[in-house]
């Protein structure tokens, strides 16, 4: 995976980039995890900006990264659109967003229907619908990136180990890394 930008005759508008965030980040609720099939969707699907493998390499490194996941991959996709000035404008999109809503609510809504019902029951229903989003977008990179038995074997045997021992997600992803080094070290001994 190359961090330069993406090479074209007409290279993406620094204003398409932002744009194409900022309906990121206006319109889906529930953090990275649930932006990740809307980013997946955009940028992959309708746009064409990156291919699902690179979707699914940048999904990789941004995991191991300090920050939140739905930032740190609009970044990289930024940076693969446009260098330095895309990887900025994608995170000014991605975040401008959810930073307005944020003081409009903390400054003037919350106090005034935090105890409404109505509010309440808008938030119990949009809970699961965000573990929804979350589940589509782990089948969905589990379609591209799991590849064969042991690919799903190894994922459910760390995924079990996760949620058993609450590890930490780094420790989960360096003791998967490890595995795959020993794995495929032993298969290419073999060959």
């Amino acid at each position: 995976m190359s961090s330069q930008a993406v090479q074209t005759k007409n290279p993406i508008s620094l204003w398409t980039i932002l744009l194409t965030f900022l309906k990121v980040g206006a319109f889906t609720f529930g953090g990275g995890y649930a932006i990740l099939p809307v980013i997946q969707r955009i940028v992959v699907e309708e746009r064409r900006w990156v291919s699902q493998g690179d979707f699914s390499d940048i999904l990789i490194i941004t995991q191991g990264m300090p920050g939140q996941l739905a930032l740190n991959s609009s970044i990289q996709i930024g940076i693969r659109l446009r260098g330095t000035a895309g990887g900025a404008v994608a995170a000014l999109g991605v975040t401008l967003p959810s930073v307005a809503i944020l003081l409009a609510i903390a400054a003037y809504l919350y106090p005034l229907v935090r105890d409404n019902i109505y509010v309440q029951a808008i938030f119990y229903g949009i809970r699961p619908a965000v573990v929804g989003l979350i589940v589509i977008a782990a089948v969905k990179m589990g379609r591209n990136i799991l590849h064969g038995w042991k690919g799903i074997i190894l994922c459910v045997l760390l995924l079990a180990a996760a949620v058993i021992s609450g590890a930490h997600p780094i420790l989960i992803l360096i003791s998967g890394g490890l595995i795959g080094l020993l794995v495929n070290k032993r298969k290419g001994e073999s060959t």
